[in-house]
């Protein structure tokens, strides 16, 4: 492994110590391939994954980022732990457990952060004439929860225990199910409601409300108790009037998405990942969520998983 230990966000920004790891260029800038665990096919992680190697291609760098498609977020934090891959884009949530050996994990990995780079939405969708109007409403019903290895149902499964469905007389019946395998489940009636974690609209979902009646449920109820359980890897958010023809907002829970790193790439290369995704966040975020901004004190808010000392060294030069 190239390098020193991660460092914690306050010594980094406050200009303490910090590890310093061994440069890849010789004066030219930064070279190496480095591969880019995104998601599957078709998804948002899988576009974000694809600009972000078309922006660094488009500066004429010696550095490359190749994108590998993945299951998304659990599978991709576990292939960066393993070293079959350098970067990573994972939900906070899965993110924090990770580095926590938490839940889903058996032991901590050893995971960085570069950036938060935008907020996924947790979206509840079921029929509009059907049953299901609230959480606790799904008691008993086949619910797809998400893809294997998703964060998608690490934050199902914990909103479902927050409800108290996962056990006793009438739990949910949990369908591990992609996006696209889940709305088709939907509209063929093989599932009462989906959850989803994607930005706003997302065309998936936009392209079932246009041609089956939906119901977007609620779920700001249980936005504060997640966010007093796990901390500030939750936040409460609304899907906006407009979005999928709602006629009002709909309170719903706010997940981060952080683009990581083992903390063995190189500072320099870091260094030049987050200058081009600050020069290109508008075309980066536009594939994956309408009206996001990439900002600075956002960017460093990754909770438990400590800044790369390259993100470290960035922020300093550029932001103080």
């Amino acid at each position: 492994m190239i390098g020193g230990p991660p460092v914690t966000r306050r010594a980094a920004l406050l200009g303490g110590a910090a590890a310093v790891l061994a440069g890849c260029s010789d004066g030219g800038g930064p070279a190496g391939s480095l591969r880019l665990a995104s998601g599957p096919e078709g998804g948002p992680y899988n576009a974000f994954g694809r600009s972000f190697a078309d922006a660094v291609a488009a500066g004429r760098r010696r550095l490359s980022v190749t994108p590998v498609s993945t299951a998304a977020s659990v599978d991709n934090l576990r292939r960066l732990d393993g070293r079959s891959v350098d970067l990573a884009l994972a939900t906070a949530d899965a993110a924090e457990d990770a580095v926590l050996g938490r839940d889903t994990f058996a032991r901590p990995l050893a995971v960085t952060a570069l950036a938060r780079v935008y907020v996924n939405y947790i979206h509840l969708i079921a029929p509009a004439d059907g049953p299901v109007h609230e959480l606790a409403d799904l008691a008993g019903r086949r619910v797809a929860t998400g893809a294997a290895g998703s964060g998608l149902q690490v934050t199902a499964k914990r909103l479902l225990q927050q409800a108290a469905l996962t056990g006793g007389a009438a739990p949910v019946q949990e369908e591990t199910l992609g996006l696209a395998e889940s709305l088709a489940a939907l509209r063929a009636g093989e599932v009462d409601a989906v959850f989803w974690s994607g930005g706003v609209p997302t065309p998936a979902v936009a392209g079932l409300s246009a041609q089956l009646p939906v119901r977007f449920v609620p779920l700001d109820d249980v936005a504060g108790t997640l966010r007093e359980r796990y901390g500030p890897v939750y936040s409460a958010v609304t899907l906006p009037a407009g979005a999928y023809g709602l006629r009002s907002p709909i309170g719903t829970v706010g997940v981060g998405n952080y683009l990581t790193a083992r903390p063995g790439v190189p500072e320099d290369a870091v260094r030049e990942l987050l200058r081009i995704l600050f020069d290109r966040w508008a075309t980066l975020l536009r594939a994956v969520t309408a009206g996001a901004r990439l900002e600075p004190r956002f960017a460093v808010s990754t909770g438990a998983v400590p800044l790369h000392p390259g993100a470290a060294a960035y922020y300093r030069s550029v932001y103080g």
